[in-house]
């Protein structure tokens, strides 16, 4: 890196404050910190008034450091009229999580966005942000580097576009897989808007100086794609926490074995086989309050789940709460839950919230393939292996051995430091080498 100038990083993502949210976390805690390791960033993003949201967090605005320019656009997309037409207030999640499976309105939009929306309904910002940058260039704006972030993977388009354009140099940096998204089958393309779909993704993926995935197998699966993308060009940077979200001290419930999930949660989670075995272990240690709790969007499946398994009363359901208070939960539970989805390609599904919840230092209950990328993270950072979907007896093996600690006490905090390479500092600092690179 030069020592006459911090690097100019132009950085463009949807998701920004007051997005709130998965997907707002990684591009937020990058510019938060790139500052301190010789990157100057520039954000643009879109206008938080016609930005389409599934959930907002007005906290997250306090992350952005004030010396950063931040630029929003107009866009045009077509989330008005499904907002109209099925009466509802909020956006639908990527793969309509939690959106009824037989209603006729809630197809016929499937059905839309996956064959007349390509590779998205958030294409329509992507004009807006080209005219932006193009006013930025002809201003004399030089910038060493462009970082594209996705989903919506749409945004890639834009990231291809500069390339072309200006010969910037272009990192890709992709949150999720593509064209092999757990959800991806649901949106019913048609043949041509599945070809589309896939010649944008491999365009991306060959063209792009730089691709970032989150995890070994994400990077397996975009290598995959084609013969022309060089092994060297995918790095995988996975996702982290910020140690400034962990400065309050963990204090465990002295009276119950709490167990929280925080985060989306839906059916094809697959947590019945767990829940099962929370009662059961309840029934075997009655001297072990063993207490739920869901914070974030739990389906309407998963609710009938926990009261077929009998632990309505055991259990609290909390809305969507802002980040920080996101995280004062984690610390005020004794174990945590998290689960895949249990869908195809699922062995690189690494989400986001693993590093907090590793960061909070507790026991985790991870429902998920065994050999997975989580599977193998968890236990390196001795936070407890993987619970495969139906291996109730390993569930429940597990569940007994914490009941059986919390008695002697009620403080199950894990005292490993592995998880510190996966703070959003160190991260970062990995981030501003490749964008230095030439």
């Amino acid at each position: 890196m030069s020592a006459a100038r911090p690097l100019r990083l132009l950085v463009i993502t949807y998701y920004w404050p007051p997005s709130g949210g998965a997907g707002v976390q990684r591009s937020l805690k990058f510019v938060k910190h790139l500052p301190q390791v010789g990157v100057e960033p520039t954000v643009l993003t879109v206008d938080a008034s016609q930005g389409a949201y599934p959930v907002l967090d007005h906290s997250l605005a306090a992350d952005v450091p004030p010396q950063v320019r931040v630029i929003r656009t107009d866009t045009f997309e077509p989330f008005d009229s499904y907002k109209k037409l099925t009466g509802r207030q909020q956006v639908p999640y990527g793969g309509f999580v939690g959106e009824s499976k037989t209603s006729l309105v809630q197809q016929l939009f499937k059905f839309v966005r996956g064959n007349l929306f390509i590779p998205d309904a958030r294409r329509g910002w992507n004009r807006y942000v080209l005219q932006t940058v193009a006013d930025l260039v002809a201003a004399g704006e030089q910038f060493d580097a462009v970082l594209t972030s996705s989903p919506p993977h749409s945004t890639q388009l834009i990231g291809l576009e500069l390339k072309r354009r200006y010969g910037l140099r272009w990192l890709a940096d992709m949150r999720d897989p593509w064209t092999d998204i757990y959800y991806y089958q649901e949106l019913n393309h048609l043949p041509p808007a599945r070809w589309l779909d896939a010649r944008y993704e491999r365009q991306v993926l060959e063209q792009a100086d730089a691709v970032l995935v989150t995890s070994p197998s994400t990077k397996r699966l975009f290598q995959g794609k084609s013969a022309r993308i060089a092994p060297e060009k995918i790095q995988v940077l996975p996702n982290g926490y910020d140690e400034d979200d962990f400065r309050q001290p963990s204090t465990p419930p002295l009276d119950a074995l709490l167990i929280t999930h925080t985060g989306t949660i839906s059916e094809t989670y697959h947590i019945e086989q767990l829940l099962a075995a929370c009662a059961e272990c309840a029934r075997r240690y009655p001297q072990v309050p063993l207490r739920l709790r869901f914070v974030g969007k739990v389906s309407d499946r998963v609710r009938q789940q926990v009261l077929a398994a009998g632990l309505e009363l055991q259990t609290e359901f909390i809305p969507f709460v802002p980040h920080d208070e996101s995280v004062e939960y984690l610390l005020r539970s004794t174990v945590l839950l998290m689960a895949i989805p249990d869908v195809a390609n699922n062995l690189g599904i690494l989400p986001g919230k693993v590093f907090e919840y590793l960061a909070a230092r507790k026991p985790i209950l991870c429902v998920g393939p065994s050999g997975s990328d989580a599977d193998t993270l968890l236990q390196q950072c001795g936070a407890g292996p993987a619970l495969p979907y139906s291996d109730y007896a390993a569930m429940l093996a597990r569940l007994e051995t914490l009941a059986a600690q919390w008695q002697h006490s009620p403080n199950l905090d894990l005292t490993g430091e592995a998880h510190t390479q996966y703070s959003r500092r160190a991260l970062t600092a990995r981030l501003a080498r490749i964008v230095g690179l030439r």
